[in-house]
């Protein structure tokens, strides 16, 4: 743990001294140490033993002040994690560090005033002060390496850098400790934003002055409830929770080669950074808030925020509007009424909320040591109880109370938690207490209509089974004839294989699931890594979307599309099997703030043009001419090598002779994605798969969602902020930041070009696939992009209110 004390002018004199005198360099490590009445004046640094961090006075951006800081020194030289007088800084270049005999650490201006100084409250014998590899400036006594014993620490006072191993809440000593904003990149002084761990209720809130901003939800065992991922793969966490101290950190790195830091910017945005060796750069790897619906109580009491919706806000199921007028204006502050009231006299029960970031705990209370049936008991027993949840995930034990109205819930997609509500009996249509009053005749009609109602289900029960057995059969000798025939030259596989080499399909093989069913990640005995659908069982349109599989994928053979195996058809089961691809689908990178960073420019372009090569195959070069209809990104799959395949053909069609488009009466497809004429009109083509592909391009470009996206300034979608950028000239701002480092402006510019070509209005403004294929390949002039079909999300809602048609939809 040395540290080296060494005027910066003199670094090469003094490693050339070194170097050259080995017992006077071994003398220079063994300074490791500030002890009383030494100083370190301006332009003299104290490094750590590692070398990861420095200590001196520095200058930030353009200010004309001076600061004491510690900042990175190995990696990132210059970024500063530490400054100790923010408030008072110095006006020129006299300031002087020096530890004084009682262990006070005091800054000292040209006029020997202290400006500074270390709140130590005790005094201690041989205090020493002493930079440590964790970027911690700490005194203690000379002997004494026990940080229990640090009789101060810069990681008690910190400002807008949160470093591993700090901790953020209430210590032991009795110290609040929480990060606070700078007022500019060039003012360190307190800025109007704080991260903060609320002791009382547990839960990490952003104020800005005393205001929230935004919060992440209380610690549930994992991690807080709400929080972007976290990267616990990488991090260690650690909450502490006692009588004497309630506080969270990260102790320490798994892989110790990694670098990271926790920043509040003066905007109130959290930010976690990642050093890449690489890119020799900091990337962003999680930051808050994620997107709008973080806004504290967006939606007032008892709404629900999803940015897949629009409009944003709605009320929760059994709730209503309380200003109904103020609601559909888009003024969501007053929240959600009851539609029954409560009558806890008569007896309340509680209605589940999947997947959702907790309320707001300011009105809740915790017991660690119940089970879950236990919190709904005793929550039934208190009156004033709204909600309960389970508050250890990890145990699957403990709950959270809330009493009074429920704010800030949020929709989640994943690591959300279920929240239990309380609701009127009468609400949830409790048939025991329907019956209570009932005259006797009444209650014997009742349970002859029951009983009448029960037969007539087992009937249709068996009805529906049996036909479906008959679909089975009639399939299996389908697929047997045309395996026969050679005609697929689809091999089909034994249901035993299957169940064998998925493990009988337990839990811990499921990879994912879509609207034909669970896939299942399996290895055949001959080694080879297979991906298996598995046909719902209460999936009919799967099986549709099986036949189009099977005649499909077994006819087409491209490096860019996904490869059918062969199928399964045996004992009620319906399943396909493709190759494995071990990096599953692209949207898992590039909207996963933990994997985006892995898609640097040249994997995103190549991706594209992957896509693309696979589209036109489809479009103008397979035996069969085939719209894909559902083109997504979660529908395109990567391999080992980042190489793109198009997959998922359930709802794909074939044109024959000289056809150009169809017409459906039933429009499936994803938000998003859809163009118009295919969205209101049922009418599909080729172009309506280049419209896709148009909004992903735009969609990789970028790392954002065309739906849900959310802008400050305007309430379009990307399509919409895409065009705009791009007619004022500023379509370089649309570029990824994780992205930004790697590539090359030009193409970026250009690629962001095509893709709005492909997303014009009219399909007939729209290029083809083997125009786009060579526009990706080439320089040459593009013509200008019409306005967006869809360039914004209410279009979407009102294209969908006006169409009569049988439609179903997919929100992913």
């Amino acid at each position: 743990m040395g540290l080296k004390i060494v005027p910066m002018e003199n670094y090469i004199t003094v490693l050339l001294f070194c170097f050259s005198f080995t017992s006077i360099f071994i003398i220079s490590v063994s300074l490791d140490t500030i002890s009383p009445n030494e100083t370190i004046k301006d332009g003299e640094t104290i490094v750590s033993a590692n070398g990861n961090f420095e200590l001196g006075f520095f200058r930030p951006g353009a200010s004309k002040y001076r600061y004491l800081g510690v900042w990175y020194r190995k990696v990132s030289n210059g970024t500063v994690v530490w400054v100790a007088n923010r408030e008072t800084p110095l006006t020129d270049s006299s300031g002087l560090l020096k530890l004084n005999e009682k262990g006070l650490l005091v800054l000292l201006n040209q006029k020997n005033t202290t400006i500074w100084f270390s709140n130590t409250s005790s005094v201690m014998r041989n205090p020493v002060v002493q930079l440590l590899d964790s970027g911690n400036l700490v005194i203690r006594a000379e002997n004494d390496l026990d940080p229990q014993n640090f009789i101060w620490q810069s990681f008690d006072y910190p400002d807008k850098t949160l470093l591993p191993g700090m901790k953020i809440g209430t210590t032991a000593k009795g110290l609040d400790i929480r990060i606070s904003s700078w007022k500019s990149e060039d003012d360190p002084s307190p800025g109007n934003f704080t991260y903060q761990l609320d002791p009382s209720v547990l839960q990490i809130v952003v104020k800005e002055n005393s205001d929230v901003k935004y919060r992440y939800g209380p610690w549930n065992g994992v991690q807080f409830s709400g929080l972007p991922y976290s990267g616990a793969e990488s991090l260690n966490y650690t909450f502490v929770f006692n009588q004497k101290e309630a506080y969270y950190s990260f102790d320490e790195l798994v892989n110790q080669s990694i670098v990271t830091r926790l920043v509040l910017n003066d905007d109130g945005k959290s930010e976690r950074f990642i050093w890449i060796d690489r890119t020799s750069a900091w990337s962003r790897y999680i930051s808050g808030p994620t997107d709008i619906c973080d806004d504290y109580a967006l939606c007032g009491a008892y709404g629900i925020c999803d940015t897949r919706k629009s409009p944003l806000c709605s009320c929760l199921d059994r709730f209503m509007p309380k200003y109904r007028s103020n609601w559909n204006g888009g003024d969501w502050l007053g929240g959600c009424d009851r539609r029954m009231q409560l009558d806890c006299q008569k007896g309340d029960k509680f209605i589940r909320y999947f997947n959702v970031k907790l309320p707001d705990m300011k009105n809740s209370s915790t017991n660690a040591s119940l089970t879950l049936e236990e919190c709904k008991m005793l929550c039934l027993k208190d009156c004033s109880c709204m909600a309960y949840a389970v508050s250890d995930i990890k145990r699957g034990r403990g709950c959270f109370f809330w009493f009074g109205d429920l704010l800030d819930i949020k929709q989640l997609t994943e690591h959300g938690q279920d929240l239990y509500i309380r609701m009127s009996s009468s609400e949830i249509d409790d048939e025991d207490t329907k019956i209570n009053g009932k005259s006797k005749i009444k209650i014997i009609t009742a349970i002859l209509s029951v009983t009448g109602a029960i037969i007539l289900g087992l009937a249709l029960a068996i009805f529906v089974r049996k036909r479906k057995q008959r679909k089975y059969r009639n399939l299996e000798r389908s697929a047997n004839n045309n395996n026969k025939n050679e005609d697929l030259e689809l091999p089909l596989f034994d249901l035993g294989t299957i169940a064998s080499a998925t493990n009988n399909f337990s839990f811990t093989n499921k990879i994912g699931k879509g609207g034909f069913g669970p896939v299942y990640m399996g290895v055949l005995k001959n080694g080879q890594e297979v991906a298996v659908k598995r046909l719902s069982a209460n999936s009919e349109q799967g099986v549709n979307e099986f036949k189009n599989e099977v005649v499909y994928i077994a006819k087409l053979q491209h490096r860019n599309l996904v490869k059918l195996l062969g199928c399964c058809i045996q004992a009620n089961e319906m399943m396909l099997i493709y190759e494995f691809l071990p990096n599953k689908s692209l949207d898992f990178f590039i909207f996963d703030e933990r994997d985006n960073m892995l898609l640097d420019w040249p994997k995103r372009f190549h991706i594209i043009n992957g896509i693309a090569r696979g589209l036109l195959y489809l479009h103008q070069d397979s035996r069969l001419r085939i719209v894909h209809r559902d083109l997504k990104a979660s529908n395109i799959l990567l391999d080992n090598e980042m190489n793109p395949k198009i997959s998922d053909f359930g709802l794909a069609r074939s044109f024959g002779g000289n056809e150009t488009e169809k017409i459906t009466k039933k429009v499936a497809g994803t938000y998003g994605y859809m163009s118009p004429e295919y969205a209101i009109d049922g009418l599909y083509s080729v172009k309506s798969d280049v419209f896709s592909f148009g909004v992903m391009v735009l969609e990789i470009v970028s790392g954002k969602r065309n739906r849900g996206f959310y802008h400050p300034d305007h309430n379009l979608n990307l399509l919409g902020h895409a065009w705009t950028l791009h007619k004022e000239g500023r379509s370089i701002e649309m570029i990824d930041t994780l992205a930004r480092n790697s590539c090359n402006l030009s193409e970026v510019v250009r690629l962001i070009h095509v893709g709005l070509l492909c997303v014009q209005r009219s399909s007939e403004d729209r290029p083809s696939m083997s125009t786009v294929v060579f526009m990706l390949g080439s320089e040459g002039a593009l013509p200008q992009p019409k306005q967006p079909g869809f360039f914004n999300e209410r279009e979407i809602t009102e294209a969908n209110s006006s169409s009569d048609k049988d439609t179903s939809f997919s929100t992913n």
